[in-house]
């Protein structure tokens, strides 16, 4: 099997159940976020399910606390402890699972919304219309005060193309090596950005949903690392 890409939206907070774009503000999941992430964790984080955390190489998380929290609830089990807490759980609590490294980055952060940073949609369309400017789209236009499409595509682009070289290229070269997969938990138009930019498509095509607390897989065709592809399902099973 060719390495995969998982990427996880982190859960619900209280924004993103509101509908307001959050991207700097940093906020706690609330306590369903919590439970669903992880229901989540123990229904496809296994041996048997579709992140198998043995094959996991890497793992890129959000400086945000509700990334961190997600991946601290998906329960993969590293050896190192995770970078922003002090102390490791002991291994009676939390069994060691994966050698991968947890490696926090600028590089997945949320869109940067600037002048837009905690409005709705509906907020954001009724100040444009006020100011004569026509519909938003963030694929398109950006954010005034914030991030434009072309600035998140640079940082994204320098990622995928880290992965593919730094982790997943040895996969092709040794086809019996099993570790390869890298895992990504970080926000919703991030992540749907990141999507499009795997298979080097340009943002304005991006019509992907990610809910909070969802899933996704990335991987390749034909074994073939230039053959970058979305997996529509996957091989795993849930007990």
């Amino acid at each position: 099997m060719a390495p995969r890409c998982f990427i996880v939206r982190h859960g619900e907070t209280e924004w993103s159940l509101n509908g307001r774009h959050t991207g700097s503000t940093d906020l706690p999941l609330t306590a369903n976020g919590e439970k669903r992430i992880i229901a989540t964790g123990k229904a496809l984080v296994g041996n048997d399910r579709l992140v198998v955390p043995k094959n996991l190489v890497h793992v890129y998380v959000s400086p945000r606390t509700r990334a961190q929290r997600t991946l601290e609830l998906l329960e993969i089990g590293c050896r190192e402890r995770l970078p922003w807490i002090e102390h490791r759980k002991p291994e009676n609590q939390e069994p060691i699972r994966t050698e991968a490294k947890v490696e926090v980055t600028d590089a997945i952060q949320e869109w940067d919304y600037g002048d837009y940073e905690g409005l709705t949609s509906k907020q954001i369309k009724s100040i444009r219309a006020e100011k004569g400017e026509g519909p938003w789209n963030i694929w398109t236009d950006g954010c005034p005060g914030g991030e434009s499409p072309e600035d998140v595509m640079r940082r994204l682009d320098a990622l995928i193309a880290e992965i593919r070289e730094k982790h997943q290229r040895q996969c092709f070269e040794n086809p019996d090596s099993p570790k390869g997969d890298v895992l990504v938990v970080a926000h919703g138009h991030i992540l749907r950005a990141f999507a499009m930019r795997w298979v080097g498509k340009s943002l304005t095509e991006t019509s992907f949903i990610l809910e909070a607390g969802s899933v996704g897989t990335l991987s390749y065709e034909h074994h073939n690392i230039d053959e970058p592809a979305i997996m529509l399902g996957g091989q795993f099973v849930v007990e």
